[in-house]
C-alpha cells in the first residue's frame, strides 16, 4: 500500500513538473523581459543613484548649520593665582598689621605728644586686620575657576562664498552623470531588445522549419507508398524504393535536430523573459505569412540618425564634458576660497561676568579666506593630467563615431542584401512549387521517373527553407540596423 502511494505521489510530481505551453507575441516577450530582466533593473537603479547624487550636489550651494556639544571632566582645575598669591591675599590684613605695628610704635616714640593718637591708630589697625583678610579671601574666591566640570555648546553656520569654482563644476558633473546613467540604461534596454528579438525570431524560424520538415516528411511518406505500388506493378525498381527510404530517414534526422534546436532556443527566450525555462513558448508570428520587407533607407540618412540617437555616443559625449569639469575641480584646489562663518557659543562656567557656574553665550560673525601660496608645481601637474584625460575622452568619442558610422553603413547594406535575397527566394519558391506539381503529375502518368520527383521535392524543400532563412535574416537585418541607428 505504501509503494502504491509513493508511485501516485511521483506521478503527481511529474505531472506538476510538465512543461507549460503558452503562446507569446513579440511585444509580450519584450514586456516580460523589460519587467523581469535584472541587468535592466540594476541600470535603472544606477540612474536613481545618479539622480540622488545630483540633488546632493545642489545642497553644497546652501549654508551648513552644525550643532556641537561637549562635556569635559578634568582632574585639576585652572588657577589664575599661585598658592603663594592665594595665601598672601588671604592673610593680607595680618601681614599689613604686622608691618604697621612697628611703624606706629616708632612714630609714637618720635612724637610723644601724639602718643594717644598713635595708640588709637594702632587699635584701629588691629580691628581692620580681619576685614582686610576677609577682603583678600573674597578676591581669592572670586578668582576660583572650578573648571574641572566644563560644558560647552555651539551652533555654527558656514556659507561658501567662493570655492574656486568647485561647487559649480561638481553640480555640472553630477548632472552629466545622471544623463550618462540614463544613456547607459537606454543602451541596456536596446541590448535586451536585440537579444529577445533575436531569440524570438530564431524560434519562429525553427518552428517554420519544423512545419516544413513535417510537410516534407508527409510528401516522402506519400511518395514511398506510391513507389511501393509502382514496384509491385513493375513500373519502378527497388533502387527507387531505397532512394525514397534514404530521403525518409534524412527527414527524420532533420526533424530531431530541429526539435533539439527548438528546445534550446525556447530555454534562452524564457531566461531572457524571466519565466520558467521549461515553459514551451510558441510565437504567434508565422514566417510564411509575413509581408515582404520594405526598401532600406539611404546609408547617409541612417548614419545621420545614428549620430543623433546612439546612447553610446551620448554617454561618451557627456563623459567628455565630465572630464572637462574635472579639470575645473582640480584647478579649484589651488585657487583662493572664501566662506562666511556665523555662530553662537554657550559655556559653563562662563567668563563673561567673571567666572560663573551658569550657561552664558555670545554670537560671532566672520569671513574665512584660504589662499594657497606654495605647492611646488603640484597644481600645474594635476591640471595638465586632468586635461590629458579630457583629451583622451575626446579622441575616444571621435573613434567611436567612426566605428558607428562604419557599422551603420554595413547594417544598411546587409538589410538591402537581405531584402533582395528575400525577393529572389520568393520567386524561387514559386518556381519550385510549380516544378513539384508537374513532377507529381508526371509520376502519376508514368512519364517521369522517381528520381525526378525526389529532385523536385528536394528543390521544393530547399526553396522553402531559403525563403524562411531569407525572411528571418531580413527581420534580423532590420533589427540590427535599428540598433545601429539607436532607434529601438
Amino acid at each position: 500500500m505504501r509503494k502504491i502511494a509513493i508511485i501516485f505521489f511521483a506521478l503527481a510530481m511529474m505531472a506538476g513538473a510538465r512543461a507549460q505551453s503558452i503562446s507569446l507575441s513579440l511585444d509580450s516577450c519584450l514586456a516580460l523581459a523589460v519587467r523581469n530582466n535584472k541587468d535592466l533593473t540594476i541600470a535603472q537603479m544606477k540612474e536613481d543613484v545618479a539622480t540622488l547624487n545630483r540633488k546632493e550636489a545642489f545642497t553644497h550651494y546652501l549654508p551648513r548649520v552644525d550643532a556641537t556639544g561637549a562635556y569635559v571632566r578634568t582632574e585639576k582645575q585652572l588657577s589664575l593665582l599661585s598658592d603663594e598669591q592665594k595665601d598672601a591675599l588671604s592673610n593680607m590684613g595680618t601681614t599689613m598689621g604686622e608691618k604697621a605695628g612697628p611703624i606706629i610704635q616708632n612714630m609714637a616714640a618720635q612724637n610723644p605728644q601724639f602718643a594717644s593718637l598713635f595708640q588709637q591708630l594702632g587699635g584701629l589697625a588691629s580691628q581692620l586686620v580681619p576685614e582686610i583678610n576677609q577682603l583678600g579671601q573674597g578676591l581669592v574666591d572670586a578668582l576660583h575657576t572650578d573648571t574641572r566640570n566644563t560644558t560647552a555648546a555651539a551652533i555654527m553656520l558656514t556659507q561658501p562664498l567662493y570655492m574656486g569654482g568647485k561647487i559649480v563644476a561638481y553640480n555640472n558633473i553630477t548632472r552629466y552623470a545622471e544623463q550618462i546613467a540614463k544613456a547607459q540604461s537606454d543602451q541596456k534596454m536596446q541590448d535586451l531588445v536585440v537579444q529577445v528579438e533575436t531569440a524570438y525570431w530564431q524560434i519562429v524560424s525553427l518552428e517554420s522549419k519544423r512545419e516544413l520538415a513535417l510537410g516534407y516528411k508527409k510528401l516522402i511518406d506519400t511518395l514511398d507508398y506510391n513507389v511501393e505500388q509502382l514496384i509491385e506493378g513493375g513500373l519502378a525498381t527497388k533502387a527507387d524504393g531505397l532512394s525514397v527510404k534514404v530521403k525518409k530517414n534524412e527527414a527524420d534526422v532533420t526533424l530531431i535536430q530541429i526539435d533539439n534546436g527548438l528546445a534550446l532556443s525556447r530555454m534562452l527566450l524564457c531566461q531572457l523573459c524571466g519565466i520558467d525555462v521549461n515553459t514551451e513558448v510558441h510565437p504567434t508570428d508565422d514566417v510564411m505569412t509575413m509581408p515582404l520587407g520594405s526598401a532600406a533607407l539611404p546609408a547617409a540618412d541612417c548614419v545621420g540618425t545614428a549620430m543623433e540617437s546612439r546612447p553610446e555616443l551620448r554617454a561618451l559625449s557627456l563623459l567628455t564634458k565630465v572630464n572637462n569639469e574635472k579639470v575645473k575641480v582640480v584647478r579649484s584646489d589651488f585657487l583662493p576660497k572664501v566662506a562666511l562663518n556665523a555662530g553662537y557659543l554657550w559655556s559653563n562656567p562662563s567668563v563673561y561676568n567673571s567666572f560663573e557656574r551658569k550657561f552664558k553665550g555670545m554670537w560671532s560673525v566672520g569671513v574665512m579666506v584660504n589662499v594657497p601660496l606654495i605647492n611646488w608645481g603640484e597644481g600645474c601637474y594635476k591640471v595638465r593630467a586632468a586635461k590629458t584625460e579630457a583629451r583622451i575622452s575626446e579622441l575616444t568619442l571621435e573613434d567611436v563615431c567612426e566605428k558607428i558610422e562604419l557599422q551603420t553603413t554595413q547594417c544598411s547594406q546587409k538589410l538591402l542584401e537581405a531584402t533582395n535575397r528575400e525577393e529572389t527566394a520568393q520567386r524561387s519558391m514559386a518556381e519550385a512549387e510549380e516544378n513539384l506539381r508537374f513532377a507529381n503529375l508526371g509520376l502519376s502518368e508514368g512519364v517521369i521517373p522517381v528520381s525526378n520527383v525526389l529532385a523536385a521535392q528536394t528543390a521544393w524543400l530547399s526553396a522553402r527553407s531559403t525563403v524562411i532563412a531569407a525572411r528571418i535574416d531580413r527581420c534580423l537585418a532590420e533589427l540590427n540596423l535599428k540598433r545601429a541607428m539607436g532607434v529601438i
